[in-house]
């Protein structure tokens, strides 16, 4: 087979190398597979502990771009792809986000959610069409997610929102990456090899889940959307949610079940509601224009004078 121009290119990538550490793999019980995979997995933590720095700046970035009425959009193909979907797709029961404010654009469109349609990541025109079909805008952030740092589809998309003025951010797991030189907030999360060659769904997706968990619970946690630890802007769509909305507002009031779940009925289960209903006495209406007024800060609102 006639060798193809970029082998020497993605042959220097740490994602692509073989760790001899995993070398025997193959040779290995359950048990002992099991336990070298946790042990390969303890190593994620630690660097991304090494990258903060810059998760940080891009973090208080897209906070700044949100506060303003901003969108964040994850671009990517492949397992990145689908975490940025999968994380996307969370925001809105967590913490009753609309759904076009947190978005996932994965190349191959919905179908590569759940079907592998590997060859789409190399289509550079269709990771710049899909900025402009997501009607990107200067105040969104944009956030591109590729293991090797050089995915067509991903660098074409962050180029198109850098021409139309959005804030962009690169996560990737490789260092000197090619997304690295194209944004204004690179995070280069070093994973190294994995325990299957090139898998890296392994490690460096591992990374990325918890680089986007930071991502969407940092930035709503500083949008107001929780009060202490407290999921306050839960939608409380099902019983489950329901029960741990009753239990959210038992805890921070102190009243009892029924009174709980009598105060969240009237306010149609919004917990911020029901909540400035038993401690500050607030109507509907008054407790959505206080949190309005306060950018839905649930421990502004408990302070506010009346």
């Amino acid at each position: 087979m006639e060798r193809q121009p970029n082998a020497p290119q993605l042959a220097a990538l740490t994602t692509e190398a073989v760790d001899p550490r995993f070398s025997q793999v193959d040779t290995l019980s359950v048990a002992q597979a099991a336990k070298l995979m946790n042990e390969a997995d303890a190593e994620v933590a630690r660097a991304i502990e090494a990258e903060l720095p810059s998760i940080i700046n891009a973090l208080e970035a897209a906070t700044a771009q949100m506060r303003q009425g901003g969108r964040l959009i994850y671009v990517g193909a492949g397992t990145p792809g689908r975490i940025g979907v999968l994380d996307a797709s969370e925001c809105p029961p967590t913490f009753s986000t609309p759904p076009e404010q947190v978005r996932a654009i994965i190349a191959g469109g919905p179908a590569a959610v759940t079907e592998a349609m590997e060859g789409v990541e190399d289509d550079r025109e269709a990771g710049s069409h899909a900025i402009d079909a997501e009607n990107i805008r200067p105040l969104d952030t944009v956030v591109g997610i590729t293991s090797s740092g050089r995915t067509p589809f991903v660098l074409a998309a962050m180029e198109r929102a850098n021409a139309i003025g959005a804030v962009t951010i690169g996560i990737a797991n490789n260092p000197n990456s090619q997304i690295s030189s194209l944004v204004h907030y690179p995070i280069e999360v070093i994973t190294g090899p994995e325990i299957i060659s090139g898998s890296t769904r392994l490690k460096a997706g591992t990374s990325q889940k918890l680089i986007l968990n930071m991502f969407s619970t940092i930035i709503m946690i500083q949008l107001g959307k929780t009060y202490k630890n407290f999921m306050v802007d839960v939608n409380a769509t099902n019983e489950k949610l329901r029960e741990r909305a009753i239990r959210m507002v038992r805890t921070i009031t102190g009243v009892s079940y029924r009174k709980a779940e009598m105060a969240l009925s009237r306010s149609g289960f919004h917990v911020k509601n029901a909540i400035l209903y038993l401690e500050r006495g607030l109507e509907e209406e008054s407790a959505v224009a206080l949190l309005e007024r306060l950018d839905g800060n649930l421990r502004a609102a408990l302070k506010e004078e009346l």
